[in-house]
């Protein structure tokens, strides 16, 4: 049986799985959560937005601001880019 990680995880053995897998704390926690609730689907394919590689860069900067990633002012595109992709 998973450990029991607080009633802020609904699924607590994906959780625990991503962890060990490597994800960050936030990142697994939204997956867990997501395939925990019966109204959203997480392994459906996304929305329509183009790739972040046909965004431009002070496009994917304000996005890497929105979601507070540290040493974005700093980032190449391409930094930018692995940076939201593994946020």
């Amino acid at each position: 049986m998973a450990k029991n990680h607080g009633p802020s995880i609904k699924d607590d053995e994906t959780y625990q799985s991503l962890r060990d897998d490597g994800a960050s704390k936030e990142k697994a926690a939204r997956i867990a959560n997501a395939q925990a609730s019966d109204d959203q689907d997480p392994s459906e394919k996304g929305g329509k937005a183009p790739p972040y590689e046909d965004w431009t860069k002070d496009d994917l900067y304000d996005r890497a601001q929105e979601i507070g990633i540290d040493g974005r002012s700093d980032m190449t595109k391409d930094e930018l880019i692995e940076a939201l992709r593994n946020h």
